[in-house]
């Protein structure tokens, strides 16, 4: 039996591609750095900030924390207020997942700062017990760290648990960590990426079904 739902944000929650591959590219160029492609950027979602601009190009540690701060400046500027759309069937399927006893948690690669600002944004603080962003471990996705921080906190257990996410990273993260997985298909990852996911949905209301509610 499913107990503990453990969320992405990015892709799975909340609609950011637009913004985040917007913030990206606006930072290479206040950088000086060569542009890339929107595709690209948006492979690096569901990465810490760093790592992500590393990946996309070769860079030195200093280089990748200078886009790490230049991004997160540009960001606030493009999200003032954060408004960022919610997927379909999110409100809705998050209440009714709480009401049934479920626990749920976010774990997310962006700060937590940004993250909580998203999360009363959006009128879902109610409806999570646990919160856990990239700065509150020491290796952020696709390592384990996340989860277990996650279940130790809310007395969990990776038997009883499901990583829901639309990367590989998350997937990954979960498998790590022994729970179960499950994609969304509306994210940022290619479907091949998904593949080895123990559960696939298109619609985040679909997780309904998945543990029996």
């Amino acid at each position: 039996m499913i107990r503990t739902i453990i969320l992405d944000f990015d892709g799975t929650i909340g609609d950011t591609r637009a913004l985040i591959v917007k913030t990206m590219r606006q930072t290479l160029a206040a950088l000086g750095l060569p542009p890339q492609p929107d595709s690209h950027c948006a492979a690096t979602i569901g990465l810490p900030l760093r790592q992500g601009f590393a990946t996309l190009m070769p860079m030195d540690e200093a280089t990748a924390a200078r886009c790490e701060a230049t991004y997160r400046e540009i960001f606030a500027r493009n999200n003032a207020g954060y408004r960022v759309p919610l997927f379909p069937h999110v409100t809705e399927t998050m209440a009714a997942l709480h009401a049934a006893g479920l626990t749920l948690a976010i774990a997310s690669s962006r700060s937590r700062q940004s993250l909580t600002a998203f999360l009363r944004d959006m009128g879902l603080e109610d409806c999570v017990a646990c919160v856990v962003a990239a700065n509150d471990v020491e290796h952020a996705k696709p390592a384990p760290d996340m989860v277990l921080k996650i279940l130790h906190e809310t007395g969990g257990t990776a038997a009883e648990a499901i990583v829901v996410g639309d990367t590989r990273y998350d997937i990954a993260m979960g498998r790590r960590a022994g729970t179960l997985t499950c994609a969304v298909s509306y994210g940022n990852g290619q479907p091949e990426e998904l593949a080895d996911a123990d559960y696939h949905i298109d619609d985040f209301g679909e997780l309904s079904n998945i543990v029996g509610i």
